[in-house]
């Protein structure tokens, strides 16, 4: 394809070069760069792809996009400055792989909370209603049937218009993205085409790259700003900032809620360990996911079908043979009867929803907590994890998570700053994951519930940048194989 049909629809401030020449990939790693590519130069958070120009050229780039032009310019090679290279590289990889994203029915869902459920579930129930879908979500993308692994909760934008034009080609109808909030402040999902958008919730998280909670709603706002007059936007009318996600939208706006007047509504008629039975619109369903939190994802995907028009009864009929996505309220169960739950809950308000939520269906079963906080991420939710773990549950271990670069004491030393002289004792402090699961696992008695909160899906655990193979659930099953 051209580069001067390429470049047609982005912010060009000045170009450098002869534009009339054609590309065969596009590509922002100067190590991987290739004959006749468009190499992309970003200023990310940890490097300035502004540095790597020339080394992209020894290795066959044509072009290059950046925001202000290298010191040493090559003759043969065209520079096109752009006022924003990450939107830039949205656009143009959009227009690379002829805007796949318009061929098909994209729906993104945004959120602290919820997204890989919600997208994860529409997928399976689209699927089985006998539409061919994508998934792009934290756990692993499909496209239709073939599974591939995710790096991140978004991929970046070339890898996504790369996924969705795979989509188109298989065939697929819709697709189901988890957006995050990296992702739209990067720009990564900038010239795609989206048919809806679903908010679930908003509280503290990743306030180390956005600085703040108000910095970190606007981005989240900025989705719904972007959607076109022929989307729709979803939002949880019961969150406090339900609203202001609708303020500037041109989308028809909707709304579902479980406490207020919405245009989709739920209730929980009966809740246990095996499910929930719920009202959903005035109809009766009896459901395998549990939890207030999973009542909110079921009625956003029961909303979504019905704007994506699918027939309410079907709709209600598939909702109940929905399993939950992987490491989201997974149950675990001994022969002795203890119960093990491992949940991804790894911000103050997940964590506090699904021990909340296990409260709830407890009799006279003690909960035990197990929780860590992951390194070189935000260090104000650690106290509040920990207190939060402390006082809702019999007995809370404090241990590793992904201590990435930094010691797992330090981390834990900020975790037991939320802890006060009278939940210090029914504290524990445990570094090692795999022993703390131990030990809560040799601690619980006969029916009693354990919560291992924080990795789900996670088959890892981050050490000083190596990913080394660590995972909840097999630790779990091992332990209870060796007492059962």
């Amino acid at each position: 394809m051209k580069l001067s049909e390429l470049i047609l629809k982005i912010n060009v401030t000045e170009i450098l070069g002869n534009d009339n020449i054609s590309i065969c990939s596009l590509g922002f790693d100067s190590r991987k760069a290739c004959k006749n590519q468009l190499f992309f130069a970003i200023s990310g958070v940890n490097e300035d792809g502004h540095k790597y120009i020339d080394n992209a050229i020894e290795n066959g780039a044509a072009a290059i996009v950046c925001q202000h032009f290298p010191e040493n310019i090559n003759s043969e090679i065209c520079y096109v400055k752009v006022a924003d290279s990450n939107a830039a590289t949205g656009i143009i990889a959009s227009e690379f792989y002829g805007n796949p994203s318009s061929k098909l029915k994209l729906i993104g869902v945004t959120g602290t909370n919820g997204k890989t459920t919600t997208a994860t579930l529409l997928y399976q129930l689209i699927k089985n209603y006998g539409y061919k879908s994508g998934l792009i979500s934290t756990i692993s993308n499909y496209i239709d049937n073939k599974k591939t692994d995710a790096t991140h909760t978004t991929p970046d934008a070339v890898q996504l218009n790369e996924l969705l034009n795979e989509m188109v080609e298989t065939g697929c109808d819709y697709c189901f993205m988890e957006v995050s909030s990296h992702a739209i402040a990067q720009e990564r999902i900038a010239g795609l085409t989206f048919a809806g958008g679903i908010f679930s919730n908003i509280t503290r998280d990743h306030l180390d790259y956005h600085g703040t909670f108000e910095e970190y709603i606007k981005t989240k706002k900025k989705f719904f700003d972007d959607l076109p007059p022929t989307a729709f936007a979803l939002t949880n009318i019961d969150d406090r900032n339900g609203k202001i996600m609708l303020q500037n939208t041109k989308a028809k706006c909707k709304t579902y809620a479980l406490k207020t007047i919405a245009d989709y509504k739920c209730k929980i008629l009966e809740r246990s360990f095996l499910g929930m039975l719920l009202n959903i619109d005035g109809v009766d369903v009896w459901t395998k996911c549990i939890g207030e939190f999973n009542a909110y994802n079921l009625l956003a995907i029961y909303a979504t079908a019905r704007q994506l028009g699918i027939d309410k009864t079907e709709t209600l009929r598939l909702l109940s043979d929905l399993n939950s996505a992987a490491g989201r309220f997974e149950c675990i169960r001994a022969n002795n009867g203890i119960t093990a739950i491992v949940d991804y809950a790894h911000t103050p308000d997940a964590l506090e929803n699904v021990i909340s939520t296990i409260n709830g269906i407890c009799q006279n079963e003690q909960l035990i907590t197990v929780v860590g906080c992951g390194g070189n991420r935000d260090k104000g939710k650690r106290p509040m994890m920990a207190k939060i773990a402390s006082e809702n549950s019999n007995l809370a271990i404090l241990t590793s998570d992904n201590p990435r670069y930094e010691k797992p004491e330090d981390i834990l030393k900020d975790m037991c700053d939320g802890l006060t002289p009278v939940t210090r004792k029914k504290t524990l402090v445990i570094a090692d994951r795999h022993e703390a699961i131990r030990t809560a696992i040799m601690m619980a008695k006969p029916n009693d519930v354990i919560l291992v909160a924080g990795k789900g899906h996670e088959p890892y655990q981050e050490i000083n940048g190596v990913r080394n193979h660590f995972d909840d659930k097999e630790i779990i099953n091992e332990i209870f194989n060796e007492i059962n």
